[in-house]
């Protein structure tokens, strides 16, 4: 019986050593597999064609922009707000990792998809659409394009936001919403969002609160010091959230705190 430990880690060892080998045999394939592979290869060329200067400008924008797609999507949506709420309304509840993290993220991103969708509508109606049917230019698309974004940011960030950002940056003040620049227009958001996320955060975390401190009264009067009052707590609160129908109340007030 004291052999078995010894054959065990021998067993690891050759296991470990096979899998070893296994794993150079695929990184250094033979002569006859190096023929076969393709070569990649990527270089600088003198070019005598201004288009293929453009095309390839073009593929580099268009990879820059997949690159801050999330980015884009996370500071100029709606995404700020509904995930910050839910992640405060988890919070308040006490219940650790539940919801976890990946479904509060995918319930903001469709909570996200349903607010920006008459927006995005509008912007792939006036700006995609006719670039594609080659009716306007690149720079027309982008600016009718970015409008309806720009007026979705515009009814929801705060004078005071904005303010700063453009006393920050040094610029004169702006006569009106259209002479406002899109990199002081989407900070100022971005603090609006949070302002207000915060906020809703506050209203939501009130009756949860109650909760907790009438159990800690209850169990202080009894004696009972050693009991946590959160694990206490926790039912109730659950309770209560369920009663009230609590997701039907925070998606309704998510979505109506953009109209």
């Amino acid at each position: 019986m004291n052999r078995l430990p010894d054959l065990f880690r021998r067993t690891n060892i050759i296991f470990a050593v096979a899998v070893l080998v296994l794993l150079l045999a695929m990184l250094c394939p033979t002569e006859t597999q190096a023929q076969s592979l393709p070569k990649i290869s990527f270089g600088v060329e003198p070019t005598e064609d201004a288009n293929d200067l453009s095309v390839a400008l073009q593929i580099v924008l268009l990879l820059t922009v997949l690159t801050l797609a999330p980015s884009i999507l996370v500071m100029m949506t709606s995404f700020i707000r509904i995930a910050v709420v839910l992640s405060f309304l988890r919070q308040a509840i006490g219940t650790n990792q539940m919801p976890p993290n990946q479904l509060i993220v995918a319930m903001a991103l469709i909570l996200t998809f349903f607010v920006m969708a008459p927006v995005a509508n509008e912007a792939y109606d006036t700006g995609l659409k006719p670039y594609l049917a080659g009716d306007i230019s690149q720079e027309e698309a982008f600016d009718k394009g970015m409008q309806p974004i720009r007026n979705f940011m515009l009814k929801q960030v705060h004078e005071k936001d904005l303010a700063l950002f453009v006393k920050l940056s040094g610029m004169e003040q702006p006569q009106n919403k259209d002479d406002i620049p899109i990199r002081l227009l989407i900070p100022g958001f971005v603090l609006s969002e949070l302002r207000t996320a915060f906020q809703i955060a506050f209203v939501v975390f009130i009756p949860f609160l109650i909760i907790d401190m009438v159990v800690a009264s209850v169990l202080m009067s009894m004696g009972m010091l050693m009991l946590p009052p959160i694990m206490v707590a926790l039912p109730f609160k659950i309770l209560l959230f369920v009663l009230v129908d609590g997701w039907y109340l925070i998606v309704k007030a998510l979505v109506e705190s953009f109209h």
